[in-house]
């Protein structure tokens, strides 16, 4: 819990300093190829965040990242500022707090939507709307499939989940039934 709080932490203060500059999307696909690069070479996380390795030697490979990347300057400061202070191996999650205040910044609201069946494009582009006048935010739709639902949809915006599938009703039916009360 207290690595989610440095990390936000971290996440806002390059978000302020985005803001300030109106370098904000920079900062975000910067950062995000970082973590990315990181995410997707796990030699590569280990050789910079690994304490096992002497300190200059995960220097040196963080620098030369920094000039491969070819990043800006306050970028490649707050890089090296997380690897001072230890912080490296966070830098997936300060990148997800990043993206996701950067889009609060911007009005931006990431819903992933849950269906049981394939949804047509007028079926998504109406739940799309009716979140947008719900949230009043622009709303960005990342719909999956999951026939385990067997009907309905679920939608996450956030940590709020909204669950109208049929599995769950079921399951909830059935609960209250063993329980005695009247569905």
């Amino acid at each position: 819990m207290k690595n989610l709080v440095i990390a936000r932490r971290y996440a806002k203060a390059l978000l302020l300093i985005g803001k300030e500059n109106d370098q904000t999307e920079i900062y975000r696909e910067e950062l995000g190829r970082f973590a990315d690069l990181l995410k997707d070479n796990e030699a590569l996380e280990r050789a910079i965040s690994n304490p096992l390795y002497d300190i200059e030697s995960r220097k040196k490979v963080l620098n030369v990242l920094i000039e491969k990347l070819e990043v800006s300057k306050v970028m490649e400061s707050f890089l090296i500022l997380l690897f001072d202070k230890g912080r490296i191996k966070f830098i997936g999650i300060i990148n997800d707090y990043f993206h996701q205040m950067a889009d609060e910044l911007k009005g931006i609201v990431r819903v992933n939507l849950v269906s049981a069946t394939d949804l047509s494009s007028e079926s998504v582009e109406r739940i799309r709307e009716a979140l947008h006048k719900r949230t009043g935010k622009d709303v960005v739709l990342q719909v999956e499939q999951d026939l385990s639902l067997i009907g309905g949809i679920v939608t996450k915006i956030g940590d709020l989940v909204l669950d109208g599938s049929i599995k769950t009703q079921l399951l909830n039916m059935r609960e209250s039934l063993k329980r005695g009360e009247s569905v």
